[in-house]
């Protein structure tokens, strides 16, 4: 049985690897988590899986969960983040936060020696030198949980890694794909979230309609292939049926196709090498969906996406502040104090204005996160 340490179990990626602990009580035990705000899931995680270890945001939230539940310890805050990622008896860790938050406990965890499945693309986007150096000096596997990168990492299964000539991250577009950028200027929030094929939370949703989600998944492919990043395609597919495509030296194309379900990607990182039913999966059924469609990526249109490789190409600070600056500039959307076209906007305003710095240690990174949000939240004042 293996032991699972679960960061963001009430967001979308946490709630989803929930269903799959509760659907495979002999396979997995839950041994710490944490959680946000949200404490009616948090109560309900505790309730089903009976942790040792959770940690919740707030101070308060924690003194009053530990009344509640007294047999179990309770933390908060960041700190609470390395202490249920670090757990003792924790043998994976699933990062499933947003943002960069999840940055310091996974590398903590690592040095623990615990193996890691990555749903948090931040991370690796702003920091993956470290990451990597890190996993390599102490020998842990880093998983990926994004449905896009476990298909790359399934198709390379008993290939050698030095025969790629390329890799090809799909992607469905977005809620607005059927959109013209001049069609995009009184988009409302509302349509941004109405995403065609994925359930996702509310962030990665509006990344993905900007395509900026797909930028951060080249950057991420980069580091987790150790590729060029003019070997790293991206191609438009309205199904999300093939989840992405690795091509090889002698012009052989190896895919992963499956129905849209996060679920799939997410309990192979946990049972890898082995694979488990999926429990109320839906089996691919590729006659009955007929055809599949394919198109080139516009870079005009979606320019977030150009960015984002711009900045994967520069490599440095310019990441974290890029990443800084669509985190602040999707919460500012969000709350409709912007419009839709101004996250690009900002973005490119902010990685105009960086001076860049190489090789940054987490100390730079962390602050240049800090200052990039200032900014861009002094734009809208």
């Amino acid at each position: 049985m293996k032991k699972i340490s679960l960061l963001g179990a009430t967001g979308s990626i946490g709630w989803q690897t929930f269903d799959i602990l509760c659907s495979h009580p002999d396979e997995f035990k839950l041994v710490a988590f944490s959680a946000g705000k949200n404490i009616e899931k948090t109560r309900s995680i505790i309730n089903r899986l009976n942790p040792e270890l959770v940690s919740v945001q707030d101070e308060v939230d924690a003194r009053t969960l530990q009344k509640e539940f007294p047999q179990i310890h309770f933390t908060y805050g960041s700190k609470g983040l390395v202490e249920v990622a670090t757990h003792p008896e924790s043998q994976v860790l699933v990062n499933a936060v947003l943002g960069s938050v999840g940055l310091e406990s996974t590398l903590a965890a690592i040095r623990m020696g615990k193996t890691i499945a990555i749903a948090n693309k931040e991370t690796l986007v702003t920091a993956g030198h470290l990451v990597m150096a890190e996993a390599k000096k102490y020998n842990v596997p880093i998983l990926p949980v994004d449905s896009e990168h476990s298909a790359i990492f399934q198709s390379m299964n008993g290939e050698n890694p030095k025969q790629v000539e390329r890799i090809i991250l799909t992607a469905s577009g977005g809620s607005f794909r059927d959109k013209t950028r001049e069609e995009l200027k009184n988009v409302t929030v509302k349509d941004a979230l109405n995403h065609p094929n994925w359930s996702m939370g509310a962030k990665i949703t509006i990344d993905s309609a900007t395509m900026m989600n797909k930028g951060l998944e080249v950057i991420e492919a980069h580091v987790l292939f150790d590729l060029p990043f003019e070997k790293i395609d991206v191609l438009l597919h309205r199904e999300s049926i093939i989840h992405s495509l690795v091509e090889y030296h002698d012009t052989s194309v190896i895919a992963q196709l499956g129905t849209p379900d996060m679920r799939v990607p997410i309990q192979y990182a946990l049972s890898y090498p082995d694979r488990l039913p999926l429990v109320g999966g839906k089996r691919l059924n590729l006659a009955e969906i007929g055809q599949l469609h394919f198109r080139e990526v516009d870079f005009d249109r979606y320019r977030a996406l150009k960015l984002a490789y711009d900045a994967g190409r520069a490599g440095g600070t310019i990441l974290t502040a890029m990443n800084a600056a669509n985190e602040a500039a999707v919460a500012l959307f969000l709350q409709e104090k912007i419009t839709f076209l101004q996250i690009d906007e900002m973005i490119e305003q902010i990685m105009n204005d960086h001076h860049n710095i190489l090789q940054p240690d987490l100390e730079t990174i962390l602050h240049v996160d800090r200052e990039t949000r200032k900014t861009v939240e002094s734009m809208v004042k």
